[in-house]
């Protein structure tokens, strides 16, 4: 995988959390779309990223209207990226058109929905081993608690603060961020 390879090239072991000479580069990781096509981070340079693991059978569910109300508030400044996940309470059973088709039609989602990707454990996508590692990240370590746990990356790809599900998009300690 992409991020394997950033990893190599720098010389960085992902569990070696004593190795604080050099982070991998968030633009450097690759991801696809909901619809299966290639995800280029690199595209959203200059943005403010909000990654946010999403599923359609969640108590938290409701944040999907937030996170399209945000990203339409910011959409200047800001990119949404719904990344789903099945990892808590199996909630996100669905195929990729069930879930476009259950966002659009309940939530009127525009903003970035990735492939059905694992957040955590030994099939972790190299998107959330960078997220909430330091070692790569360069700014903290975190766990994905649950779903609709949000991470959000300043315009140059470097990780701002992380979020717990309770937090609402619209809270003021993402969006404090957002009117610099």
């Amino acid at each position: 995988m992409k991020i394997l390879n950033a990893i190599s090239r720098k010389g960085l072991n992902p569990m070696d959390k004593t190795d604080k000479s050099d982070t991998v580069e968030l633009f450097d990781i690759a991801i696809n779309r909901l619809d299966g096509t290639a995800l280029d981070l690199s595209e959203f340079k200059g943005k403010h990223l909000l990654f946010v693991n999403v599923a359609s059978k969640c108590g938290f569910t409701g944040q999907y209207k937030d996170l399209e109300r945000l990203f339409q508030k910011y959409k200047t400044q800001l990119t949404v990226i719904g990344v789903p996940s099945n990892q808590f309470g199996a909630q996100e059973p669905g195929t990729a058109e069930e879930i476009q088709s259950f966002c659009a039609l309940n939530y009127g989602v525009s903003f970035v929905m990735t492939e059905k990707v694992k957040v955590k454990g030994p099939n972790q996508h190299p998107l959330y081993q960078w997220l909430p590692q330091k070692a790569l990240n360069g700014k903290q370590s975190s766990s994905v608690k649950w779903n609709f746990q949000k991470y959000l990356v300043s315009p140059e790809g470097k990780l701002i603060d992380f979020y717990y599900s309770i937090t609402s998009p619209s809270s003021s300690k993402i969006t404090k961020h957002l009117k610099a």
